[in-house]
């Protein structure tokens, strides 16, 4: 069963009736209702093109968050050969909110890290819904560090709400353990090219999209802070976190017009979560291109280019 997000009822009436009439059909009723299915079939379809040619921020925050929509294992399982994973910080232990290892992408050796959220109750309490601890930016700081040591291309995939906020995380260091990972990213000589899969929250996200190439998909967010956090600060009710999103520039759109990030990878319309093997490959696609801008240049040419990016965020911006 598909799942429908709150505006979404026009679309799932739509296209719950067009099952009720396929089921029908195949009841062995004699009613031919094949131009009925048929004309449905393109209502609903025009009524989902004309719903996701104007949503809105907070809107574009319920379908980042899509329960069905594809995570970082997805994206890991079909882009990534002879996948390795590694875990564990040599420190504290095993943070299965950040998955990490060695693999090959089109013929090339790479490593990878990406943030997972899980698909379902028990993966979602694995994952830690996606909100990593000290433990997993310093395991994605081993992995940066062996990326840089053996040459490999660093591919991220961003999903997360934030960085874990709990007692335990401060009391290891979390402040440390992210800003550590960031340097870590600054600091690798190798093409670091980070795709926002769905949520980048703060932080927990840039820890690991430090990269000389950063994209997000069509329908992303990517904040220095959460909807709902940002409603709580302003106006003590996170109830009004559409408002807040309103305001806060977190789709792709603003965010490209802005300099922040590189590019936008389109998606199915309907979201990700509606054609999950079309968004992989374009991901990949946006991929492959980025790796092939940076195959001529040096270690040093890369760390200059990645620390030119960030350094010119804001500069030409007007008030």
């Amino acid at each position: 069963m598909r799942s429908y997000l709150d505006f979404e009822k026009p679309v799932a009436d739509l296209e719950g009736k067009v099952q009720e009439l396929k089921a029908l059909s195949q009841s062995g009723d004699a009613v031919a209702i094949g131009d009925d299915i048929s004309k449905l079939e393109a209502k609903a379809a025009q009524a989902l093109i004309d719903l996701y040619a104007k949503l809105t921020p907070w809107q574009k925050a319920q379908v980042a968050r899509h329960p069905d929509r594809p995570h970082a294992v997805h994206y890991v399982g079909q882009l990534i050969e002879d996948w390795t994973p590694l875990a564990g910080d040599r420190n504290f232990g095993e943070d299965a909110a950040i998955v990490a290892g060695l693999g090959t992408f089109r013929g090339r050796p790479v490593a990878v890290l990406g943030q997972e959220k899980g698909h379902d109750t028990q993966t979602r309490i694995k994952h830690n819904f996606g909100m990593a601890k000290p433990e997993g930016y310093r395991k994605a700081i081993r992995i940066i560090e062996l990326a840089d040591r053996f040459g490999l291309p660093l591919l991220s995939f961003v999903d997360t709400a934030g960085a874990y906020p709990g007692i335990g995380a401060e009391e290891r260091g979390q402040a440390e353990a992210i800003a550590r990972s960031t340097q870590a990213c600054l600091r690798a000589g190798v093409p670091v090219v980070s795709v926002v899969i769905g949520e980048g929250g703060s932080g927990g996200a840039i820890a690991i999209a430090t990269a000389n190439r950063v994209f997000m998909l069509e329908h992303a967010i990517y904040s220095v802070i959460s909807p709902e956090g940002a409603a709580s600060i302003l106006w003590k009710d996170s109830a009004k976190a559409q408002d807040a999103a309103m305001g806060m520039r977190i789709t792709a759109q603003d965010l490209s017009k802005f300099g922040i990030i590189d590019g936008i990878i389109a998606e199915p319309v309907g979201g990700a979560h509606r054609d999950p093997e079309a968004v992989v490959t374009a991901v990949g696609n946006a991929i492959e291109k980025a790796l092939d801008e940076f195959k001529s240049k040096s270690p040093d040419e890369i760390r200059k280019a990645r620390h030119a990016k960030f350094l010119a965020i804001g500069r030409d911006l007007k008030a």
